[in-house]
Formats: structure tokens, sequence, C-alpha cells
């Protein structure tokens, strides 16, 4: 008896081991069965089965376009039945997915981040209005702050203007604005508000217990 014992490092692999060896012992049976007609009774059987074992999935469209799917994947496309789906294709399972585009751009004003890019570059898409300039200056604003992050003196707003004009490729032109930005120590002030805000909800943490 306990040399017929297997272990799982024994068994075969299982495709998508969610459903369990015996459903994947039905496939490779259905496999070998000799005429269509049998395997096509067996593979609606299996489906069945595969539906009661997947209860969370029914209410997902395309449920047994899903199943029959699967049931192509875990015979490694070898059954040969009719599906009432197209069929799925073995080499577009196999092919690896897209490699993901990394931001290569390496920016002149590395204290901004890379947000403040793509916030520019969607500012330059609206049409021009107050929605459109409160964003500029809610930009400018936000660049501002990051610039005193960086470094604790004040700054210009002129700074932040040119900074703005270069970085919207000339599309955004505040120099010659008469509004200011807000104010450097109010900004900084913010910011030292939220830190001691996040000291006082720890300070439990670091007393000493005796």
């Amino acid at each position: 008896m306990i040399d017929n014992l297997e272990y799982n490092t024994e068994r075969e692999h299982l495709i998508i081991p969610e459903y369990g060896r015996h459903l994947q012992k039905m496939i490779n049976h259905a496999k070998t069965r000799e005429t269509k007609e049998e395997r096509e009774k067996l593979a609606k059987a299996i489906i069945s089965v595969m539906g009661n074992l997947q209860p969370h999935l029914r209410d997902v469209p395309d449920f047994q376009h899903k199943l029959w799917d699967q049931l192509f994947i875990m015979s490694n496309f070898e059954l040969d039945v009719d599906s009432p789906f197209p069929k799925p294709s073995k080499e577009l399972l196999s092919e690896g997915p897209e490699p993901l585009e990394y931001p290569q751009s390496h920016p002149k004003y590395r204290f901004y981040g890379n947000n403040i890019k793509t916030m520019i570059d969607v500012a330059n898409t609206w049409d021009e209005g107050e929605m459109k300039e409160a964003l500029v200056y809610t930009i400018a604003n936000h660049m501002k702050k990051c610039f005193l992050n960086w470094n604790k003196d004040t700054v210009e707003d002129i700074v932040i203007f040119d900074h703005l004009y270069e970085l919207s490729n000339g599309k955004i032109d505040l120099r010659n604005s008469e509004e200011d930005l807000s104010d450097s120590s109010s900004l900084l002030r913010s910011k030292g508000k939220y830190n001691n805000n996040k000291k006082k909800k720890g300070s439990n943490r670091s007393r000493k217990r005796h």
C-alpha cells in the first residue's frame, strides 16, 4: 500500500490548480475517447462541473465562454471537440505581455517631479478661460511648494513663472502677471502643521512604558 502512494512532486502539473486534480483527470480521460460524440458529451459534463466549482463567476459576462476557454487550456489544446465559442489560440496565450513604458526623461528641475509636467501638459490642452486660469495658478502654487520643500529659503514668484514658462514650452506665460502666488511662509507653515499632526498621532507609540 505504501508503494502505491503518490507524491505531489511526482504528479502531473496542474495547469489551473483552482479546479483540482480530479477535474484535470476527467479532461485527460475525455481526450482519450475515440469518437467525437463521446468527447463532446464528456466536455459538456466537465463544463457543468466547472461551473459548479466557480459559482462566484456566474455573474461575470461571458461566463460560459470563460469556462470553455479554460477547458481547452487545461487540455493543452488537445481536446478535439466543437465549442459554442471561438477557440482560444495557444500561440496568443503563450505570448508574453507587452513591456510597460517607463518614463525615460530626466527633468531639468527634478524637485518638481514628473507629475508637474503631466499637469502642465493637461493644462495646455484646455481652452482659455477661468477654469484653465485656476488650474495654471494651482500648478504654479504647487511648483512653489515643491521648490520650498527642496530649498527652505524663500523663492520669488518670477522664478516659478520662468520655470513654468520653460516647462510648458512657452505656452503658459505668467511672467507679466499681476497676481501673486501663495506666500512662502504660509506654504511652509501648512507643511509644518501637517508634520506636527503626524507626530502627535504617533507620539503614544514612542512613549516609554514602565
